[in-house]
């Protein structure tokens, strides 16, 4: 099943976004196929502020589990992560 995960980022934080961000790349790589859609959710000032992921998983606990390990949750990067079950129906997303 699909899995859409929302993780906003606690203010004043950039800094641990940047220090960890190699890390959560590598992580995030080595997801492979599990991994469907990455990207930094952006402020109105075009500024990091959060991470959307869309992921294939057997269960919420397993996202919940798998994403406890990703190096931006292991430093405490995230305010706020919402994760939700995903049914994708359309899909015509094109990146700049």
């Amino acid at each position: 099943m699909a899995y859409v995960i929302r993780a906003i980022d606690r203010p004043g934080a950039p800094d641990v976004r940047s220090a960890n961000r190699e890390a959560h790349i590598a992580f995030l790589g080595a997801a492979g196929d599990r991994l469907l859609l990455a990207g930094p959710l952006l402020s109105e000032t075009g500024d990091m502020a959060g991470s959307l992921l869309v992921v294939e998983m057997n269960s919420m606990a397993e996202v919940a589990d798998w994403l406890a390990n990703d190096p931006y949750s292991r430093a405490g990067l995230f305010e706020a992560v919402e994760i939700s079950a995903f049914k994708p129906v359309i899909s015509n997303f094109k990146s700049d």
